[in-house]
């Protein structure tokens, strides 16, 4: 009898850190079932000659808890060979939640996430109040991938405490009894872990700080303790470590230390201070020594804004002229800034609120071929100074060619010294996952969702100096981000785990420029960025995309909690 699949003749990277070698994968209702030489035919089989195969990959940072209950492909992960999406970050999502609270967590998450309100309202059906009865809705609607999700903190307290939350106020021992319940119950009905924020530049879309901002010691290692009552679930922290990192980094090793679960932060490097995140990481090495599993979530680029005529911001935002035009059709607001007269106007003013987000010196086209290692020489400011003209008159030319359709690229983190050494040395850590995508996130300004594409072929291919080897990179974008939260089944090729898999044409890999689409609910938009040389990707033996075009097949569940190793 023929097998389900065979992949036929490919480079194999098994998920386990080794140099990719030749041979064959069977598939078989779901599973792998041989690796190596398959004799056997297969019902569809794929030639995979000279192509790279591997697991499919496993995004633990995403921001689909919208999007996930109105729609199957959960794009654009899926174009970039995620099989496998953790959801829930942050401390951000949509329950538990009371029926008058919908609008709340609505503000937050498109404050903190940058998802219109709008889309929210129309998208939600919101047909859940507990956390368990929300995994339920999600999943009665097929999937293309599998999803997991995570307990938020913001909409865990403002269930619990209302609008003493949002108000920042101390939770009483009562509350953080509550809260710990909660917990436990929500991981009980399947959550993968818990998540928190503490960081400043988390807020509402009414300017309201997340209402896990000041939440004390006490709060999270006793919601911590939840997880451990469960006997299972990973924590998701991010912090602003300022200004009492030593007093940020104790909580963390707190919580590690009575709940024994394990945790990870977000960790990058922040252009103000570009020397903390070794401190932080370093730290974190210590509390590894004493026996704690503690991790850091790190990119493997910048996290830079796109900013551009059809993004939530552009450099021209807050200057009146343009805002005489911001609400007009791309192509009238392209006609308009050509205009000689229209553009003097515009150049001579002041804007009516300065961002410190657009900085010159630190802004760059991102071009046809998305460019997100620039060189100093390669910004806006230099290209000025070499043509003595203002910074803003080229600005403005890049943002009116291409009929209006360019990005500027604006790091705002990771990029300080004008080049990726410190991603490269945060990467190579043993303490850190590949994580920070924000999938499904920041549609209007940022496109990180790619992330997976672009480690492979910037740190595997392109990238002149410091290189990684492929086997590596597949490892950690796969089987070790798969373990980091529990899930055992899947991130290997071997016999008896998930057939979740990728093959790739890895000469032709190439992170296509984002575009702007404007096919979420009540017509809002988003960023979305496509990616060339994906041959399969496969989620439980079935295609799902093939040559980046959906074939329709929707083999994704929700996860439910840890999953074991089958075999």
């Amino acid at each position: 009898m023929p097998h389900d699949l065979v992949i036929r003749g490919g480079l194999i990277a098994d998920g386990l850190g080794g140099e990719p070698a030749p041979g064959d994968v069977a598939v078989d209702h779901g599973i792998i079932t041989e690796v190596g030489s398959v004799s056997g035919s297969g019902t569809e089989e794929i030639d995979a000659t000279d192509q790279l195969v591997t697991p499919g990959f496993v995004d633990i940072h995403t921001h689909y808890d919208g999007q996930v209950t109105w729609d199957s492909s959960l794009a654009p992960s899926t174009w970039h060979g995620v099989t496998t999406a953790v959801m829930g970050n942050c401390g951000v999502g949509f329950a538990p939640v009371h029926p008058d609270a919908h609008r709340r967590l609505i503000e937050l998450m498109e404050g903190v996430e940058d998802i219109p309100g709008a889309v929210l309202d129309e998208g939600i059906s919101w047909d859940w109040e507990s956390f368990g009865e929300y995994l339920d809705a999600v999943a009665r609607l097929p999937h293309e991938i599998d999803i997991g999700a995570q307990l938020p903190h913001g909409a865990l307290r403002h269930y619990v405490m209302g609008e003493r939350a949002v108000r920042l106020e101390e939770a009483t021992e009562a509350d953080v009894v509550a809260m710990r319940a909660l917990a436990a119950d929500a991981m009980r009905a399947g959550a993968l872990g818990f998540t928190t924020s503490r960081t400043l530049n988390h807020r509402t879309s009414t300017g309201d700080p997340t209402p896990s901002l000041r939440a004390t010691s006490h709060e999270l290692e006793t919601i911590a303790m939840g997880l451990a009552d469960a006997g299972h679930g990973v924590i998701e922290l991010i912090s602003d470590f300022s200004p009492d990192m030593a007093g940020e980094l104790e909580l963390i090793r707190q919580m590690a230390l009575k709940s024994g679960r394990p945790i990870s932060v977000s960790l990058a490097q922040n252009n103000q201070h570009p020397e903390a995140w070794r401190s932080i990481l370093g730290a974190l090495a210590e509390f590894v020594a004493e026996g704690l599993s503690v991790k850091a979530q790190v990119a493997p680029r910048p996290v830079g804004l796109l900013l551009g005529l059809q993004s939530s911001y552009n450099p021209f935002s807050m200057y009146p002229a343009y805002q005489s035009i911001a609400k007009e059709s791309l192509a009238e607001q392209v006609r308009t800034l050509r205009d000689p007269s229209f553009r003097q106007r515009l150049l001579g003013e002041t804007p009516a609120r300065e961002l410190r987000i657009f900085d010159y010196s630190r802004m760059f086209p991102l071009g046809e071929t998305p460019n997100y290692e620039p060189a100093r020489e390669a910004s806006i400011e230099a290209e000025a100074a070499r043509r003595g003209i203002d910074a803003a008159e080229v600005a403005l030319e890049l943002l009116v060619e291409n009929d209006g359709h360019n990005f500027l690229f604006a790091p705002f983190s990771n990029y300080a010294n004008f080049n990726l050494d410190c991603c490269q040395e945060m990467m190579a850590s043993d303490h850190t996952l590949f994580g920070l995508g924000d999938g499904g996130a920041h549609v209007g300004i940022i496109s990180d969702a790619s992330f997976p594409t672009f480690t492979l072929t910037h740190w595997g291919r392109d990238r002149p100096h410091g290189r990684f080897p492929v086997g590596w990179l597949v490892q950690q974008l796969t089987s070790t981000n798969a373990h980091a939260v529990g899930l055992m089944d899947r991130g290997v090729i071997a016999s008896g785990l998930r057939a979740d898999l990728n093959v790739i044409d890895f000469d032709r890999l190439r992170c296509e420029p984002p575009t702007m689409a404007y096919d979420l609910p009540a017509g809002g938009k988003r960023l979305l960025q496509r990616a060339s040389g994906y041959t399969a990707t496969i989620v439980r033996g079935s295609v799902i995309n093939r040559d980046g075009v959906s074939t329709g097949a929707q083999p994704g569940h929700l996860i439910r909690g840890p999953q074991p190793d089958p075999r």
